[in-house]
């Protein structure tokens, strides 16, 4: 399933088509574009462990030396990683869609979900990271997420590891359309930002910071309960160059202080008073969805290359790991639908690892059975005929082999008051004890 689902993401048509169009200073000559993705993917998917190795596996392919393929690495520009993803997204959502799986979230409204990643610092392999003994940050970028479809459709880049997050809204304001919602955290919360989205005309449900300028319209009214508080919600109005935004407040009482200590939660939108408080609180809760595609990307996927030093290069290297996201959503969505339908396994939950870890295995075995011409008709499939064949792929799935561990209580961690004043003990020693 993940190979015919890269496959028809990736095609390697419209892959260099895309390189084309969106390229400014690069170009292709004996190495294609889409020949650095499919290198790329290798790695990331966990395949190979380093670009040498790969580009070993694929030399046949590869009519260049290694030190061109680092060179290209480093040179992709940044509107070509952004495209890169949203293309993937773009390709992806009919799969979506025909395997019958998306959650609906908001009725009327498309859902986007908005936060920041700050890429790990990487290996000092540059001459001008020599001398650095402080972690050398290759870049950030922002990421948009259709949690109904669990697809990422925007990544906006940036090689400076330093700057600030709400520098970069810019472009995410620029994709916004009509009958969008955005559901950010509080650092993006800005006057910009929320007019941005408003003049689209797009929505906002977002977190308030502090610093942002408020005029209060009328007095908190009480609207229910959610399960972390009580809700309540006033009218204000935002003011930037002339220009007013009425706009409502739904503070949530918490009954539980956050991790930061606070006891209220103050979040602003402008959708009509018809979106009840209680549901918008709720939809900001759901926020974590990006937080959890950002853990699965982590913890399953070699999403941050050390070795690629070079900002674009290590930018590349994220956004095919986005695409790489996207290709497993696709891969979930079909188990998922597989697993409705048959009542013995429907309440079953699933492992993310577990999934991942069964097809990396399977890489070396399926191209080693199958060469490379089975797979090029499932890069010009039609989206519906590629849903059905994932959907009868995972409905023979064993399924206690994806079955999630679900770890018992947790206890308490043993005070450690032995040896305290030894580097070491012996644990053989002990046992015999």
């Amino acid at each position: 399933m993940t190979r015919a689902s890269l496959e028809y993401a990736l095609d390697h048509a419209s892959v260099d088509a895309l390189f084309s169009k969106h390229a400014g200073r690069q170009y292709e000559r004996k190495l294609l574009f889409s020949t650095m993705v499919d290198l790329t993917a290798l790695v990331v998917c966990g395949a190979h462990p380093s670009v040498h190795a790969a580009y070993r596996a694929m030399r046949e392919q590869v009519p260049v030396s290694l030190t061109a393929v680092y060179d290209k690495l480093g040179g992709v520009e940044m509107q070509t990683t952004e495209a890169l993803v949203a293309h993937s997204a773009a390709r992806l959502r009919p799969v979506v869609e025909g395997l019958g799986t998306s959650e609906q979230w908001l009725a009327g409204y498309r859902i986007r979900v908005l936060d920041g990643n700050h890429l790990a610092a990487t290996e000092r392999r540059l001459q001008v990271l020599w001398a650095c003994a402080a972690g050398p940050l290759p870049g950030q970028s922002l990421v948009v997420l259709e949690p109904e479809a669990g697809l990422v459709v925007q990544m906006v880049g940036c090689e400076d590891g330093h700057a600030q997050e709400r520098s970069l809204l810019e472009p995410v304001i620029a994709g916004a359309e009509p009958g969008d919602v955005y559901i950010a955290d509080r650092n993006f919360c800005t006057l910009g930002f929320l007019f941005g989205l408003a003049n689209r005309p797009a929505h906002f449900i977002i977190r308030q910071h502090a610093n942002l300028p408020v005029e209060s319209c009328g007095t908190q009214h009480r609207r229910g309960r959610t399960d972390t508080g009580a809700v309540f919600e006033q009218s204000i109005t935002l003011r930037k160059d002339g220009a007013e935004l009425r706009a409502r407040r739904i503070v949530i009482r918490l009954d539980t202080p956050t991790r930061d200590g606070d006891t209220e939660m103050a979040i602003l939108t402008e959708l009509p008073a018809s979106i009840d408080a209680a549901t918008i609180a709720d939809l900001y809760r759901r926020r974590w969805t990006i937080e959890t595609l950002f853990a699965r990307v982590e913890r399953n996927l070699q999403s941050e290359i050390a070795a690629l030093g070079y900002p674009k290069a290590a930018l590349f290297g994220f956004g095919v790991s986005l695409v790489a996201a996207n290709v497993f959503a696709v891969v979930r969505a079909a188990m998922d639908a597989a697993k409705r339908a048959d009542q013995r396994v429907a309440d079953m939950p699933l492992s993310d690892f577990a999934i991942v870890n069964a097809a990396r295995s399977a890489h070396d075995g399926i191209d080693i059975v199958l060469d490379d011409e089975v797979w090029a008709p499932f890069q010009t499939m039609a989206p519906r005929s590629l849903a059905k064949r994932l959907l009868a792929w995972a409905a023979h799935s064993d399924w206690q082999r994806f079955r999630k561990a679900v770890r018992g209580p947790k206890k308490p961690t043993a005070k450690r008051t032995r040896f305290k004043h030894k580097s070491h003990v012996s644990t053989a020693r002990l046992l015999a004890e």
